[in-house]
């Protein structure tokens, strides 16, 4: 063989292996990755596949933590159609989650009764932020804007929606979306 032949068909091959990368990469959802749950157990998102999912980044010091009562009650109601509330305690908008995973749990227990997951408290924006979100805002809309921003997630592990903090988890908006999202099996 030739050199030129050579160098063509290794820019070939190297370009197989970078596309292959990239097809990988695009191929991953918000339910292909392990979290560290709030307990610190590993917490592996593929076992809600199948499920609805809202992910909801959340924050104890915030004018919008009074809807972990409104996704508390949208979990107690629709969890045995499959629905998932997943809690993902973060400090990135004013310092509102300052607290420890132990004293988080604490603060959603005592006060809201919260017994959907929570993550432990991560980073959602930023060059910082953790591979669920970087994978969450890859798919339209940009950084999370604020605390109680909520993805929506169908049962095909994508993601159908996402709604702003002042989206109340009883608005009708969210409420029919969920429940849309549920009837697809």
């Amino acid at each position: 063989m030739k050199v030129w032949q050579l160098a063509a068909t290794a820019v070939f091959l190297a370009g197989c292996v970078m596309i292959g990368t990239a097809e990988d990469k695009a191929m991953t959802g918000p339910l292909d990755v392990k979290v560290k749950g709030i307990d610190g157990k590993e917490l592996d998102l593929s076992k809600f596949k199948g499920k609805v999912v809202l992910i909801v980044n959340v924050a104890s010091q915030c004018g919008y933590t009074p809807q972990y009562k409104g996704l508390q009650e949208l979990f107690d109601k629709y969890e045995k159609e499959g629905l998932v509330v997943l809690g993902v305690p973060a400090n990135d908008f004013g310092k509102q989650e300052p607290g420890t995973e132990a004293e988080i749990k604490e603060f959603c227990t005592t006060n809201y009764k919260v017994k959907f997951p929570l993550t432990s408290k991560v980073v959602v924006k930023g060059p910082d932020k953790t591979e669920l979100y970087k994978i969450l805002t890859a798919t339209g809309g940009g950084e999370v804007g604020w605390n109680f921003e909520k993805f929506l997630i169908g049962r095909d592990g994508k993601v159908v929606n996402r709604y702003k903090s002042a989206v109340s988890p009883d608005s009708d908006e969210l409420v029919k979306a969920i429940k849309t999202a549920l009837e697809k099996k």
